[in-house]
């Protein structure tokens, strides 16, 4: 990290005091695509990203994407640094649920507390009426796991959900949401 680099950190905290100074922009990166994931899969549904992630027979989904995505990334030399209390260390292979639980409670709490109750995702498609990014960055990660040899049944079963609700396939709704629960409780669990 570089002078020129800490200046401009300094600028950035005078806005966001938060603003983090990091070597690891892949980690970085990586930890923001496993919880994107999880918030495309909240957008295939009117519920908030909250509730979608409080409900309890929706954490099967939740989870194994966050697995699917840090499988990934760990395949790919990265270790993925979270945010608050979203840690992607808790959805690496052999790591147990309660710590991928405490994880998704987290954000629970972090969306409840936000004035912003659906994402950017779930504007473009209930309100925007338009595509979505899902191609480069969720299809994109499902294609980079083909090349691991890691199989990404969630990721991929999420990405044609949403061309699904993009193309007017299926609605914004709790059983458009229900075919991902489904393939992710069904999937083996990743070695």
């Amino acid at each position: 990290i570089r002078e020129r680099t800490r200046a401009m950190h300094a600028l950035l905290k005078v806005f966001e005091p938060d603003a983090k100074l990091t070597d690891n922009i892949w980690g970085q990166l990586w930890g923001k695509i496993a919880y994107s994931a999880m918030l495309f899969a909240t957008s295939l549904n009117h519920d908030s990203m909250a509730d979608n992630f409080a409900d309890p027979a929706r954490f099967p989904a939740f989870d194994r994407l966050g697995r699917e995505v840090i499988a990934v990334a760990m395949a790919r030399g990265v270790k993925p640094l979270g945010f608050g209390g979203f840690d992607p260390a808790a959805f690496a292979p052999g790591t147990g649920e309660a710590a991928a639980r405490a994880s998704i409670a987290w954000l629970v709490e972090f969306n409840r507390a936000s004035a912003k109750t659906h994402s950017g995702v779930y504007r473009d498609l209930a309100v925007h009426k338009r595509r979505t990014a899902v191609d480069p960055q969720i299809a994109a990660v499902a294609e980079l796991g083909r090349e691991a040899g890691i199989d990404t049944p969630a990721l991929r079963k999420l990405v044609e959900l949403i061309h699904d609700v993009e193309d007017g396939r299926r609605p914004q709704s709790r059983e458009t949401l229900q075919p991902l629960i489904d393939t992710a409780s069904a999937a083996p669990p990743i070695v």
